[in-house]
């Protein structure tokens, strides 16, 4: 398979997180998307309706849509959503695989695992909870807040849905404050121009049929905007990246001795013959041999194949013996943008446990496929979520908030920038005691 064929393929499945505050109508939406596209079976929608836990039942669905998506009886008895509930469904153009992230505060880090898979953000705003007294218009806090991650965490395809219209009688200028109020949220955090869609995800207004109650509305429904997208991947702003997961080894005799390094291709492509370096230590070698995976996109009834690409699953057979481990990273041998070898690092993080982050803590940040142990140098800058700029001072990071911070590692870790690489660009940072995955983190700077 060629690698136009593998980019077709990527661009027919749309991975995408519907983001907002609670009670926004994230679920009820999805299940709209759902149930207008047929993708709904028939006893599926039989039990829905005799449930105990139904909060409406005025869609034409006949009812609750939200319950589709909020399959956890806590999920049901409560009405909100705890839980990341991943949902497929398909048109006859493409195929969507869609999650339905949590609105409550207490559960933004199921927000980020769910955001950091996705191509596609759907950032959800209930029109009827928008201040329209104010000028301008303000959003809730968490709305903000959820906009600002999905900006961080790099997904380049946004929408805003503003929902409940129905509740304003699809009155054009509550719209048009509202437009207002998020165009101002995008500037101050850095999101390009964005999409803005009128719904009523409980009426399927806009959603998958365009409304005759919005004749002033001219774009896309939202279906129809989902469909139109470009996700092939990003022009790529590094060269290969390759970080081992696993070495292989089978020992035998020397004609049939085998060791094989084994991960994913996390950037550009290799070949057999192919020089390659050895981060960290700059060792060089050559391809000899290149497996791809049962779990590659790409079909061959012979694993040996002569490249490989972005995603694909392979073990590597190398024709020199030199010493690799678990956490190594191999790079093109002239790579005109190598990453950095850097002990101390600056990245922004969303913090996401309990206990606010400890300046005398060691923790343990997980790169690739590497763990080295950190500790926090200086804390540079706090988001406030309100006002959207930097706190006027800087504090320990608590639960589900945004800063900058400097981290010194334990040994040098090769990075690149976040807005160079997603995948050797971001981090997790891991509490050595409670192992409780703590932060997110993407790196933007290497100190040195």
């Amino acid at each position: 398979m060629t690698q136009a064929t593998h980019s077709a393929e990527h661009q027919n499945v749309v991975r995408f997180i519907t983001a907002g505050s609670v009670d926004d109508g994230k679920s009820t939406l999805i299940g709209r998307l759902l149930y207008d596209t047929k993708s709904i079976l028939v006893d599926q929608l039989e039990s829905l309706s005799k449930t105990k836990h139904a909060r409406v039942t005025s869609s034409d669905a006949g009812v609750d849509l939200a319950l589709l998506t909020d399959g956890l009886e806590a999920e049901r008895e409560q009405g909100i959503t705890i839980d990341v509930a991943y949902r497929y469904f398909s048109t006859p153009k493409r195929k969507f695989i869609v999650a339905d992230a949590p609105g409550h505060e207490q559960y933004t880090r199921n927000l980020v695992t769910g955001a950091s898979q996705s191509d596609v953000a759907v950032i959800l705003v209930d029109a009827s909870r928008v201040d329209l007294a104010a000028s301008p218009a303000t959003l809730l806090a968490q709305t903000k807040r959820h906009a600002a991650i999905v900006h961080l965490l790099g997904l380049r395809h946004v929408v805003f849905a503003v929902n409940k219209m129905d509740l304003f009688n699809f009155d054009e200028n509550v719209f048009t404050t509202i437009t207002q109020a998020i165009e101002d949220l995008c500037q101050k955090i850095g999101l390009p121009q964005p999409t803005l869609i009128p719904i009523s995800a409980l009426l399927g207004a806009n959603v998958v049929n365009a409304s005759t109650y919005t004749p002033w509305y001219k774009g896309p429904t939202l279906l129809a905007w989902l469909e139109s997208l470009d996700t092939s991947p990003a022009s790529e702003k590094t060269g290969f990246r390759f970080p081992v997961q696993y070495v292989a080894r089978q020992d035998g005799s020397a004609s049939d001795d085998f060791r094989g390094y084994l991960g994913q291709v996390e950037a550009g492509s290799i070949h057999k013959g192919q020089k390659i370096k050895v981060l960290p230590g700059n060792s060089e070698a050559t391809v000899a041999e290149i497996y791809l995976g049962n779990g590659s996109t790409r079909d061959s009834s012979n694993n040996a194949v002569d490249s490989a690409t972005t995603g694909d699953a392979i073990a590597i057979r190398l024709k020199e013996d030199i010493d690799i481990s678990r956490g190594c990273l191999f790079i093109n041998v002239d790579d005109a943008t190598p990453p950095r070898l850097s002990k101390e690092i600056s990245a922004d993080l969303c913090w996401l446990d309990s206990e606010p982050l400890s300046m005398n803590r060691k923790y343990a940040l997980r790169h690739t496929t590497n763990t080295v142990g950190a500790k926090v140098k200086a804390i540079e800058q706090v988001l406030d979520v309100q006002t959207l700029f930097q706190a006027s001072e800087t504090h320990p990071l608590n639960t589900n908030e945004i800063g900058r911070v400097s981290l010194i590692l334990q040994k040098p870790i090769a990075a690149d920038l976040f807005d160079e690489s997603q995948a050797t660009g971001a981090f997790i940072l891991i509490d050595e005691v409670s192992n409780h995955t703590v932060a997110a983190g993407m790196i933007r700077q290497c100190i040195n």
